[in-house]
């Protein structure tokens, strides 16, 4: 359960905590810590802001990748929930199950609207996000009349022959984008040393 606050956090009780980074500089997580919410809507709960904690870890992540692990998916599904609000979108971060198969649903309204569906992989390097999972997704995005592409984002890899499966290529970039960890690692780092655009309303 999503709590609120300046950090996120629950107003009765402790979150489960992680640590990244050692000594002086470590930063502790905890689940919901990574953005500020604003309020409970049906599909789940609307992102207001990041915190300053998600622009250290992005910060850090962005010089050392082999740290992505530290974090659990959950924290991965908010890690990516926050880049999006960074980015000017309006951002929905949906429950952890009965999610109907999105992991985040982010939304840019006037000319060039968009409504992107997320699905996020937080997997350790080398285990490889199948086609079945990306099928999984156009599912989805073809089920949502509203929606204008799914972006699915994983912490490792796609197996090698996605981009040219007969049942996924013709999806690919326009109603499916793929991004993987290295090019995760690159829009965080990027979104961390930018200040945050205003997110659109709508």
């Amino acid at each position: 359960m999503l709590g609120f606050g300046a950090t996120g956090e629950l107003a009765v009780g402790e979150l489960p905590r992680r640590a990244i980074g050692s000594g002086i500089n470590q930063a502790t997580l905890t689940v919901s810590a990574l953005i500020v919410p604003e309020q409970k809507l049906q599909e789940g709960i609307l992102v207001r802001s990041t915190s300053a904690i998600w622009v250290e870890i992005a910060s850090k992540l962005g010089a050392d990748w082999s740290r992505a692990g530290e974090l659990t998916p959950t924290q991965w599904e908010e890690m990516i929930a926050g880049a999006y609000d960074r980015a000017g979108y309006k951002v929905i971060l949906t429950p952890r199950s009965g999610d109907g198969g999105r992991d985040i649903i982010a939304t840019r309204a006037g000319f060039g609207c968009v409504k992107i569906l997320g699905s996020v992989k937080a997997y350790a390097p080398g285990h490889l996000v199948t086609a079945e999972a990306v099928r999984s997704l156009i599912g989805v995005v073809t089920a949502d009349q509203a929606a204008s592409k799914g972006i699915l984002t994983t912490t490792s890899d796609f197996a090698p022959k996605i981009p040219t499966d007969p049942s996924i290529a013709p999806f690919l970039p326009t109603r499916i984008q793929l991004m993987n960890g290295m090019e995760l690692q690159k829009w965080l780092s990027e979104l961390s040393a930018a200040r945050p655009l205003q997110s659109s309303d709508g």
